[in-house]
């Protein structure tokens, strides 16, 4: 399955926004992902299980809890396809904080002949 397929899906995805902060048992990202998005433990747990398998999460045992995490390499696939777009992305958004940043200048030079 490809980064983006099991990304694709909205669960697993809130499942690692919920993780991004740091470890979480898989008892608070299930009642969260339950709140949220109406599903079954069973569910929850079927979606960590795809995360896990494809390397998006780690658990780890800590006595009866599973604790999960995001390990640091996990969206590296990702990211590694999203470069080639951002070289293209980059120099358009210097450029616009170029031109936001003339923007201010010229409003703050426009305030200050007003005020004199």
């Amino acid at each position: 399955m490809h980064a983006f397929d099991v990304l694709g899906d909205p669960v697993r995805r809130r499942i690692l926004e919920l993780l991004a902060d740091g470890e979480q048992p898989a008892g608070a990202v299930t009642e969260v992902v339950r709140d949220e998005f109406g599903i079954s433990q069973p569910a929850v747990s079927q979606h960590l299980k795809v995360l896990r398998e494809h390397g998006f999460t780690t658990v780890r045992p800590d006595g009866a809890r599973r604790l999960y995490s995001v390990p640091p390499d996990a969206l590296s696939e990702v990211d590694e396809w999203i470069e080639r777009f951002r070289r293209t992305w980059t120099p358009r958004l210097d450029a616009l904080a170029t031109e936001v940043a003339r923007g201010k200048r010229a409003r703050r030079t426009t305030t200050k002949d007003t005020k004199t």
